[in-house]
């Protein structure tokens, strides 16, 4: 086996490895409202979601032809063969390096609890591996503009739009509606909104995926340039779909308890409007090639249900850290994508080999994301305690008993006193 074809094959692990940290990272956006209010059993919503996450990534490859043309410049945009200037070995580290930028950011964001977008971080890891490798004619700064920058503005500021003045209506029309059985109503609806934002995150995020690595493979000659015309391989679509349902149904519970408990203390009709809203922004989207950043409109929507119910409490000191950290995403991701570009490009020009180059940035990976594994099982956050109640002194997404039991070195028992009960 060829040191090229090596690669290649390390690379497609670490393309799905992304999109495995993809799925648990974004489960958030369709289930944590249907968690929190109780809707869904929290094991039930991720199951349906890593399902659905499943079934959606067969159903469009819109996203991923915007991957391939509107991020790097590495091949020519009429014949698909790579530019002058750039070889295969060059173009497969690039989208290397720039894969582990973004699962180096989407972990670390997980392990604070922070619902970033998984899309930016690929998307920075990609352009600054790009920036490194070839400087600004490297990247497509049109594509890159039109299709991530503005719908990242767009996105969540139209959801949490929709999501207010929907949340706004439900309230009005049923407010001579017993809270209870308006509560035991809306839990219903919650759960087909819900599905239908699982759906509508695997048209989207699943395509991210399988644009890399048909990148990649237009890079080494293995697929033709014009993945709209020609499609893509049946394997691309099936592994990328299965890593993405896995990792959702893993549950990235950390951040399902930011977005479910941490920025609004929610009930089932804002759920509801919140869910309604980002589903229907995320599927007009990918129909139309954008790739969103379903975190953004998921946020949006659940901030706008709070603004929209009279009275509601929203925590402004998290949306403000959540904003801090969307738009640190792209140039932090970007950093880490060109650091790894730099040193794998080091070692190949000490060793003439690009396989310890590359090789030696695919271990940094393994060991840097391990050890954040390692770290947030110090201080766990799972099925069992993913509604306790928010501490608002701290803002922290690990509960309060849970930090003061890993200082004192004992175990606590679940609990879920607050999470009203399930529907399913």
């Amino acid at each position: 086996m060829s040191a090229e074809l090596i690669i290649l094959v390390l690379l497609i692990a670490t393309a799905l490895a992304f999109d495995f940290t993809n799925g648990f990272h974004d489960t958030g956006n369709a289930m944590a409202t249907s968690i929190a209010t109780g809707a869904l059993k929290p094991k039930t919503a991720v199951l349906l979601a890593g399902v659905l996450n499943l079934v959606g990534a067969f159903l469009s490859v819109e996203v991923a032809v915007t991957v391939t043309t509107s991020v790097l410049k590495v091949q020519d945009s009429k014949t698909g063969h790579l530019l002058p200037g750039i070889d295969a070995s060059t173009g497969l580290t690039i989208i290397f390096a720039g894969l582990i930028g973004g699962i180096l950011w989407n972990l670390l964001t997980w392990l604070f609890g922070i619902p970033s977008s998984s899309s930016h971080a690929l998307f920075g890891g990609l352009i600054g591996a790009g920036l490194a490798a070839l400087g600004t004619k490297g990247v497509n700064w049109t594509g890159v503009t039109q299709k991530v920058l503005i719908p990242a503005l767009a996105a969540p500021v139209i959801a949490g739009l929709v999501a207010a003045c929907g949340t706004w209506l439900v309230y009005r029309i049923t407010r001579k509606v017993l809270a209870r059985r308006r509560e035991e109503g809306f839990r219903w609806g919650q759960i087909a909104t819900a599905s239908l934002v699982a759906l509508s995150h695997g048209t989207n995020d699943a395509q991210k995926t399988m644009g890399v690595i048909a990148l990649a493979l237009i890079t080494t000659g293995h697929l033709t340039g014009d993945v709209k015309k020609d499609g893509l391989p049946f394997w691309i679509i099936f592994s990328c779909a299965v890593a993405i349902g896995l990792g959702t149904y893993l549950g990235g519970w950390r951040v399902i308890r930011t977005l479910g408990k941490g920025l609004v203390e929610i009930e089932s009709p804002q759920g509801l409007a919140a869910e309604a809203s980002s589903a229907a922004i995320i599927l007009s989207s990918s129909a139309a090639g954008m790739a969103l950043s379903t975190t953004h409109v998921a946020t949006g929507s659940i901030l706008g249900s709070g603004v929209g119910k009279p009275g509601a409490e929203v925590r402004w000191a998290v949306a403000g850290r959540m904003a801090v950290a969307w738009l640190i995403t792209l140039p932090a991701a970007g950093l880490a994508g060109a650091l790894a570009y730099w040193l794998s490009y080091f070692v190949k020009d000490v060793t003439n080999s690009p396989l310890m180059g590359d090789g030696l940035i695919f271990l940094i990976l393994i060991g840097a994301s391990f050890f954040m594994w390692w770290r947030a099982q110090q201080q766990k956050v799972d099925h069992s305690n993913v509604n306790a109640d928010w501490d608002t002194s701290t803002n922290s997404v690990v509960p309060a008993e849970v930090r003061e039991a890993a200082k004192n070195g004992k175990a606590v028992k679940p609990s879920n006193t607050t999470t009203p009960k399930a529907s399913v």
